[in-house]
C-alpha cells in the first residue's frame, strides 16, 4: 500500500492569537498614557534615586535593633486581628457556602458583604479606625481583624462548597439538624484548610501591619513613618531589613505547619 510521501501540515490561524495580544497591549498602553504613567519618569528622577539609595547604606543596625519592641508589637496585632477575624468569618462562610445556607436568599446577601469587606484596602481600614478610635495599636488591631474576615471567608467558603456531599446525606438521612449537620459533618472535612487560610492571612497581616503605622495605627510602622521624616534612609533600611528577616521566619513556620495540615 503506497504512503503518501508529501504530507504538508496545515498550521491552525493565529489571527485570534495576535488579535488579543494586539487588544491587551491596547489596553495597557491606553491605560498607562491615561494615567500619565510616562517610564521617562524615572530616568529624569534617576539622580533623586540614586541619592536615596547611597544614603541608604550602610544600613543602622543599631535603630534595627532598637526596634525589636515595635516589631513584637506589630506581631502581636497581626496575631490577636487574625484570631479576631477568623473567628468572625466562621458564621460569614457558612451563610456564604450554597451547600450549607441553601436559599439564595442567604448566601447571596453574604456574598455581596463579603466582597464589600474585600472591597476596603486595610490600609483605609486603619486610617479610617485610627481616626474613631485613636492613633494606637487597637485601631490596627481591628482593622486587621476586618481585612482578615474577607480574606478567610473568601477562601474558606469556597472549600465548604467543595466538601464531599455523603457524611452531609447520611446526616440528613438520620435526622441531624442543621447544627449537628455543621458541628458534624462540615468542620471536620474543612478544618485543615480552614487552619491553612488562617495561617497564610496570618502571614499576610504581618506584612500589612508593618505598615499601618504609617497613618498612625501602631506598631513599626510608626518608626518607618519618623525614619522617613527625618531623611534617616540607612535607619529605614535597618527596618526593610529587620521586616524581611522577620517575614521569613514566620513563612517559614507557618509553611511547615500547613505542610502537615494538609
Amino acid at each position: 500500500m503506497s504512503q503518501p510521501t508529501n504530507l504538508q501540515v496545515t498550521k491552525p490561524p493565529r489571527t485570534k492569537f495576535y488579535t488579543t495580544m494586539l487588544l491587551i497591549v491596547t489596553i495597557i498602553l491606553t491605560s498607562a498614557w491615561y494615567i500619565e504613567a510616562n517610564p521617562m519618569t524615572i530616568i529624569q528622577n534617576w539622580d533623586g534615586i540614586f541619592l536615596i539609595l547611597t544614603q541608604m547604606f550602610p544600613p543602622d543596625l543599631n535603630f534595627m535593633f532598637r526596634a525589636t519592641s515595635a516589631m513584637l508589637d506589630t506581631i502581636r496585632m497581626a496575631l490577636i486581628g487574625t484570631t479576631f477575624g477568623a473567628l468572625m468569618a466562621l458564621p460569614i462562610l457558612f451563610l456564604c457556602a450554597s451547600n450549607v445556607a441553601r436559599s439564595r436568599w442567604i448566601h447571596q446577601p453574604a456574598r455581596i458583604l463579603l466582597n464589600i469587606l474585600r472591597t476596603v484596602p486595610d490600609l483605609l481600614l486603619a486610617a479610617i479606625f485610627a481616626a474613631i478610635l485613636g492613633y494606637n495599636a487597637f485601631a490596627g488591631i481591628v482593622a486587621l481583624s476586618i481585612f482578615s474576615i474577607g480574606i478567610i471567608a473568601k477562601l474558606s467558603f469556597e472549600a465548604v462548597e467543595n466538601i464531599d456531599p455523603g457524611p452531609l446525606e447520611s446526616m440528613t438521612s438520620v435526622g441531624a439538624n442543621k447544627i449537628q449537620w455543621i458541628v458534624f459533618g462540615v468542620i471536620p472535612q474543612v478544618l485543615p484548610q480552614f487552619t491553612s487560610y488562617v495561617l497564610y492571612t496570618f502571614e499576610i497581616n504581618v506584612r500589612a501591619a508593618a505598615i499601618l503605622g504609617l497613618v498612625g495605627a501602631g506598631g513599626i510602622g510608626v518608626l518607618y513613618q519618623q525614619a522617613t521624616g527625618f531623611f534617616r534612609y540607612d535607619q529605614v533600611l535597618g527596618l526593610i531589613l529587620y521586616t524581611f528577616i522577620v517575614v521569613l521566619i514566620i513563612d517559614f513556620i507557618s509553611l511547615k505547619i500547613r505542610e502537615r495540615l494538609i
